[in-house]
């Protein structure tokens, strides 16, 4: 199992709580525990923001990706009871639009056919040396699935459950929203022979 907090519970403790924790304060125990999962989602959505930023081809919406980055942060650096109140899930929905368009928009830039694997259930698949150039991959099932040899640039894999996946000579140049977790649940290189 791969878990990646993206830096949620090192600002809970550093700035939400002041530098205590619950070992040394147990009475923070609720608050902290009920603040993680809120701050761990935005903090994934704040790293989702920053790399569409990167996405030159979605240069016209890097105002609205800015704003969003901003107002996320903001939301992350709430009090306990605010972050309890936050409909992370609805502020979710919010934002998704926007990074689905920044990712078309890089993606439009790949010639040809973009084959549209989203929310596909590829466990096992083999598509070893497949020109998946610009595919998107969103909240796929790739767990165990070949993509040996495979060539990945501009491909989309927010969501993804890369458990598995062989990725051994992939092209992932320019892969968008791939996550340091997403490639440590992979296989990925010289630890495999």
């Amino acid at each position: 199992m791969v878990f990646d907090c993206f830096g949620a519970g090192q600002r809970i403790t550093q700035e939400t709580f002041g530098g205590r924790d619950w070992r040394s304060a147990p009475e923070l125990a609720g608050d902290m525990f009920a603040s993680l999962p809120v701050v761990r989602q935005l903090h994934e959505l704040m790293w989702y923001l920053t790399e569409a930023l990167k996405l030159d081809e979605a240069r016209r919406l890097h105002p609205k990706l800015r704003a969003a980055l901003d107002e996320t942060d903001a939301l992350a650096g709430g009090g306990p009871g605010d972050l309890r109140g936050l409909d992370v899930e609805a502020y979710r929905m919010r934002i998704v639009p926007l990074l689905r368009t920044a990712s078309e928009m890089a993606r439009s830039r790949v010639a040809g056919r973009r084959p549209d694997h989203s929310g596909a259930r590829l466990i096992g698949r083999r598509m070893r040396g497949a020109d998946l150039r610009g595919a998107s991959f969103r909240g796929a099932l790739l767990i165990g699935a070949d993509l040996r040899d495979a060539d990945l640039r501009r491909a989309d894999f927010t969501g993804a459950d890369m458990r598995g996946t062989d990725l051994r000579g992939a092209n992932l140049e320019g892969s968008i929203f791939l996550t340091a977790s997403q490639l440590r649940a992979a296989v990925t290189g010289a630890d495999h022979p």
